[in-house]
C-alpha cells in the first residue's frame, strides 16, 4: 500500500535546516527504491496538454533568437567597423579587405568576432545568474510556471524590438537585443525541459507502470527500462517537434526573403525576425493555457524566492557523496557544452563570413540542418525503443560527432582546402549536426532526468541549464582572446576539440546511470524524511523484500 502524502502546505524546504540526518549514510542497496514519487493530487498528463508542450518547442526552436539575431548583430558590427590593415574609414566589405574587422571597443578596437564571443560569453554568465538564484526556487508552489511564462515574453519583446535595427549605427542595440533574446532564449529552454520529468511521470502509461511494479507484476528491471523509455519518449518527440517547427519557420521566411532579396529590401532581414518570432507567439501560448496545475510545496515561511536557490544548490552540493553519479555528469556535461556551444559559434561566424552575413543562404542551411535533425531524431528514437537502447548508449553515439567537429576545424589551421573554408564543409556541417546533434539533445536531457531526484526537477535542472545553457562563460572568452591574439578564428578549434574529447570520456567512463537513478530516488526519499515529510510519497517503500530485484544493473 502506499503511503499518504501530507499536505503540501506542511512541506518543508529542502535548505531550511543542517540536521545531522542528512550526512547519514545510505541504506542497504537492498532497501534502495526504483519508483520516482508521484503526488497522488497531480492530475494525469491529457492529450491535449502534452501537444501543448510539443507545440511550445516548436516556436521555441531558436531560428530567431539563437540564429537571425546574431547574424543580423555581426552584420551591423560588420557595416560599422572598419578594416585594421587599410585603416579607419576602409570598409571591411571591400573587395580588397583583408578579412579583419575591428569596431570602437572602450579606449581601443576590438575585432567583430571576439565581440560577438565577448556578448555570448557574458549572456552565459548572465544564464548562470538566473539559474543558481531563482531556478531552485521554481520547484516551490506555482513560481516555475510564471518564470518560463515571464522569460517567454520577455525574449518575444526582444524579438519584435529587432525591428528596429536597420543602420549599422545601430550595431551596438543590436548587441544588446541580441543577448537579450539569447539569454531568455536560454532560460526558455532550461525551465521548459525542467517540466519535462514531471510529464513523463504522469502520463497514462507511466502510472499503468508505476501500480504494475507496486503489484509485484513486473520486477524493477523490467518497470526502470519502460520508464526510462517513457522518458525518452518525450523527450525525443518534443526535440522532433523542435526541429518540425525548424523546418516550417525557415520555410515559411523564404516567403519574405525570395521576393526582397530580388528587389534588395533592406529591411527584409527585420522582417523576417518578426515573423519568426510571430510564429512562436502562436504556437507557444496555449502550453500556458493548457498546462495542468502540479504545483510544489509553498515556500517556507522567512525564505525568499531570491535565497533559497543557493540554500538548495548548497545543501544538495555537500550531498555530492550521496549522487556521485548525477553529480559527475553534470561536471563533465558542463565542459562538453561549454566546447559544443562555442564550436557552434565559431562555425557561425565563419559561415556568416562565408557567406556575407545573407539571411537567404542562412535560411538554405538551416533547412539542411532541420530536415536532417527531424529524420534523424526519430530514427534515434525507433532504433531505441525496437532495441531497448540504454540512454548512455545512444548518448555515447552522438558524443562521437560532437568531438570530430572542432577536429574538422582544426584542419583549417594548416591548409585553405579543408577545416571550414569552403561552402560545401558548411552544407555538410549542416546536415551532420542535423543527424547527431539534435539527438544529442535530446539524450542529454533524458540522462539528467534520469539522475535528478524526483521533486527537486527545477533544481536539478538548473544546474543541468547552468551546465548546458551557461557554460559557456569558459569557451567564448578563451577563444576571443585567441582570435584577438592572432587575428586567426581557427585557432580556437584545438581548444576546443580537447575540451569536447576530456569531457566526453569522463561521460563514457564515469557515469553508471542505473547506479545514479537509483542514488537521486533513494536522495529525495531521504531528504524528505529528514525534514519531517514521509518518505516515498506513494513509491512503495514497504516493498524492501523485492528492491533486492532491483539493487543491480549496468547503465
Amino acid at each position: 500500500m502506499s503511503r499518504t502524502l501530507p499536505p503540501e502546505s506542511s512541506l518543508p524546504a529542502l535548505a531550511i535546516s543542517d540536521d545531522d540526518k542528512k550526512d547519514r549514510e545510505f541504506a542497504p542497496a537492498a532497501e534502495i527504491p526504483v519508483v520516482a514519487p508521484v503526488r497522488p493530487d497531480e492530475p494525469i498528463v491529457t492529450r491535449r496538454e502534452l501537444w501543448s508542450y510539443y507545440l511550445y518547442y516548436n516556436g521555441d526552436n531558436g531560428v530567431g533568437p539563437l540564429g537571425y539575431s546574431m547574424t543580423l548583430f555581426q552584420s551591423l558590427a560588420t557595416s560599422a567597423g572598419y578594416d585594421p590593415v587599410n585603416g579607419p574609414g576602409s570598409s571591411c566589405l571591400a573587395a580588397g579587405a583583408s578579412g579583419q574587422c575591428v569596431v570602437p571597443w572602450g579606449s581601443g578596437t576590438k575585432a567583430v568576432s571576439s565581440v560577438v564571443l565577448v556578448a555570448t560569453g557574458v549572456s552565459f554568465a548572465v544564464m548562470t545568474m538566473i539559474f543558481t538564484t531563482i531556478g531552485s526556487a521554481a520547484d516551490y508552489g506555482t513560481f516555475g510556471r510564471w518564470l518560463l511564462l515571464v522569460v517567454t515574453v520577455i525574449c518575444w519583446a526582444a524579438q519584435f524590438a529587432s525591428v528596429s535595427l536597420t543602420s549599422p549605427s545601430r550595431w551596438g542595440a543590436a548587441m544588446g537585443l541580441y543577448m537579450v533574446g539569447f539569454i531568455t532564449y536560454g532560460a526558455t529552454l532550461v525551465f521548459y525541459a525542467a517540466v519535462f520529468p514531471r510529464l513523463a511521470r504522469n502520463t497514462q502509461h507511466a502510472r499503468d507502470l508505476k501500480e504494475k511494479y507496486d503489484n509485484g507484476e513486473i520486477p524493477a528491471e523490467v518497470y526502470e527500462q519502460e520508464e526510462s523509455l517513457e522518458k525518452n519518449r518525450i523527450s525525443n518527440i518534443s526535440t522532433m517537434h523542435s526541429n518540425i517547427g525548424y523546418i516550417f519557420t525557415l520555410a515559411l521566411n523564404l516567403s519574405l526573403l525570395l521576393p526582397n532579396t530580388t528587389k534588395n529590401n533592406p529591411k527584409v532581414n527585420n522582417y523576417v525576425l518578426v515573423l519568426t518570432n510571430g510564429y512562436w507567439v502562436i504556437t507557444g501560448i496555449w502550453w500556458f493555457i493548457y498546462q495542468q496545475p502540479r504545483p510544489g510545496p509553498k515556500l517556507p515561511k522567512g525564505e525568499s524566492y531570491l535565497t533559497i536557490g543557493w540554500k538548495q544548490i548548497w545543501v544538495a552540493l555537500k550531498q555530492y557523496k550521496k549522487l556521485p553519479y548525477t553529480f559527475i555528469y553534470l561536471v563533465a556535461f558542463f565542459l562538453l557544452a561549454d566546447g559544443l556551444n562555442t564550436t557552434g559559434t565559431l562555425v557561425s561566424i565563419c559561415q556568416n563570413d562565408k557567406f556575407s552575413f545573407s539571411f537567404l543562404q542562412n535560411t538554405y542551411l538551416g533547412l539542411a540542418q532541420a530536415f536532417t535533425s527531424t529524420a534523424s531524431t526519430l530514427g534515434f528514437w525507433h532504433i531505441q525503443r525496437y532495441w531497448k537502447i540504454s540512454t548512455k548508449k545512444m548518448f555515447i553515439v552522438t558524443n562521437v560527432v560532437t568531438v570530430m567537429i572542432p577536429l574538422w576545424g582544426m584542419i583549417g589551421i594548416w591548409t585553405d582546402k579543408f577545416g571550414f573554408h569552403n561552402a560545401w564543409e558548411f552544407w555538410a556541417y549542416n546536415v551532420v549536426f542535423g543527424l547527431f546533434q539534435a539527438p544529442y539533445y535530446a539524450f542529454s536531457q533524458t540522462m539528467m532526468a534520469e539522475l535528478t531526484p524526483p521533486g527537486f526537477d527545477n533544481m536539478f535542472f538548473g544546474l543541468f541549464g547552468l551546465s548546458n545553457r551557461a557554460s559557456s562563460m569558459i569557451g567564448p572568452n578563451v577563444i576571443q582572446a585567441i582570435i584577438d591574439d592572432t587575428g586567426n578564428n581557427w585557432k580556437g578549434f584545438p581548444f576546443l576539440f580537447a575540451l569536447c574529447a576530456a569531457a566526453s570520456l569522463v561521460i563514457w567512463f564515469g557515469v553508471d546511470v542505473t547506479k545514479g537513478r537509483r542514488a537521486a530516488v533513494r536522495w529525495a526519499e531521504e531528504t524528505r524524511d529528514v525534514y519531517g515529510v514521509m518518505g516515498g510519497l506513494g513509491v512503495g517503500a514497504e516493498r524492501k523484500d523485492r528492491e533486492s530485484v532491483g539493487s543491480t544493473g549496468k547503465s
